[in-house]
């Protein structure tokens, strides 16, 4: 029994061949929509390359850009198909192509709903490549003068001023690491040389955080210096004032804003498979109808289009039986009928005539 049967008339053929054509029109714009969103992402992520370690989180953004390629070409010879099925008698030249059409334009509808779903599963590995990334760049803050290193530290300023965030994870992570070079260090201070002695891997570590930490909206002047030394600042016990700094460590102001970008993406991609889903279904009912007119011989009856021919389990099991009939049909016979030398009979049994005399024989007669 078909799946989902319905009786067209030649009135409804013709109106559907029309519809499916704008739509498919339309659908070429939601590819170069889903390309655009691609390229977009991309360009964000490349942006701050510098501040990301290297992972593998291009693949959703390259596969947002080769699916809207391929959205392109798929709708287009799309709405060509249905262009000329307006009229029946030339559907007769995609009668052959339409059906590997739409199973191709099944599985890349499948292949836009694993890009909605990964543009949604990207959390786990942005996040661990800013986390890896932020640290490494706070490493290289100071190293100023080294080759491939020396904008890290205007990079960091950037991002720290423009997302007002500080840190990794928050502003105590730049009391972990030295971000003054050691060419800004006074070394005839005793301070300075105590606080070098006193790390053992001969860091000048202190309780401070670059300026691009300040909370420009604070009426205080910023304590970026001794931030943990209340006698060393004013009217200051930095356990319970809400310090002038921003709060928020980058890692997570960064991964709000990607994850903000991949859920709009995300929905938007969602939204462009329905879409091609609805789309797909029309006209796997137009080319059903088609053939069963063809079937009929008259262009202007009424006729049945489905979506499936047979129930889900019988399609299922004519498809299982084609691939075990094709697997049967690339092995490789190896019986003894399948032998072409087996029934060659043996020298030991030959029969030897004039023309024919083996050669001891024929040393014994001469």
């Amino acid at each position: 029994m078909a799946v989902l049967r319905v009786k067209f008339t030649k009135t409804k053929r013709d109106k559907l061949a029309q519809v499916l054509w704008i739509l498919n029109w339309i659908s070429v714009v939601t590819g170069v929509i889903l390309f655009s969103l691609g390229l977009f992402l991309k360009v964000e992520i490349n942006k701050r390359g510098e501040l990301m370690a290297e992972r593998d989180i291009q693949y959703v953004p390259n596969m947002l850009i080769a699916v809207g390629l391929i959205a392109c070409a798929i709708n287009f010879l799309g709405g060509k198909i249905c262009y000329d099925c307006v009229d029946t008698t030339k559907f007769l030249r995609w009668k052959l192509i339409m059906l590997p059409y739409i199973i191709c334009t099944f599985f890349f509808t499948f292949c836009v709903l694993v890009g909605a779903l990964m543009c949604y599963n990207m959390h786990g590995e942005l996040e661990e490549s800013l986390n890896l990334g932020l640290t490494e760049a706070m490493r290289f803050y100071k190293d100023t003068d080294t080759p491939g290193r020396c904008f890290l530290k205007r990079t960091v300023d950037l991002l720290q001023i423009h997302f007002q965030c500080c840190g990794n994870n928050g502003y105590k992570d730049w009391f972990q690491i030295q971000w003054i070079s050691n060419r800004y260090l006074d070394m005839s201070q005793k301070e300075v040389l105590n606080r070098l002695r006193s790390n053992v891997e001969g860091k000048y570590l202190m309780d401070g955080v670059p300026f691009s930490c300040c909370n420009t909206n604070s009426p205080r002047p910023c304590i970026q210096q001794q931030i943990t030394n209340n006698s060393a600042h004013f009217n200051y016990e930095h356990q319970t004032e809400e310090l002038n700094l921003w709060m928020k460590g980058c890692r997570q102001a960064l991964l709000e804003y990607y994850v903000h970008i991949m859920q709009s993406i995300g929905l938007a991609v969602l939204i462009t498979w329905l879409f091609e889903l609805s789309v797909l279904t029309g006209v796997r009912y137009l080319q059903t109808s088609l053939e069963n007119v063809l079937r009929q011989g008259d262009p202007n009856s009424e006729s049945d289009g489905w979506l499936l021919e047979n129930s889900f389990m019988e399609t299922a099991r004519t498809n299982l039986n084609i691939i075990k009939s094709l697997g049967k049909n690339n092995q490789i016979d190896t019986s003894n009928n399948g032998d072409p030398n087996i029934n060659v009979p043996s020298t030991s049994k030959a029969h030897y005539g004039p023309d024919n005399v083996p050669p001891k024989q024929i040393t014994e007669d001469s």
